[in-house]
């Protein structure tokens, strides 16, 4: 399946603010979850399954705030 970009929704962390600081977005795909860094929206994007992001999520939410 072809996805366009013009049709991929991003959402940001919650946790996220408009003061500069570092922040990802993701979108979900059919098949994958796509990642790009807000402050390069136009830069690469890494895609992974949806289990793989799942896997990382878990991973980072057991390492608390630093």
């Amino acid at each position: 399946m072809v996805v366009h970009v013009s049709k991929i929704v991003w959402r940001r962390a919650s946790r996220s603010n408009d003061q500069g600081g570092h922040c990802v977005e993701v979108a979900s795909l059919p098949g994958a979850v796509a990642v790009r860094d807000s402050k390069d929206p136009e830069g690469p994007r890494l895609l992974v399954s949806h289990e793989a992001f799942r896997t990382f999520a878990v991973s980072v939410k057991g390492m608390g705030s630093t």
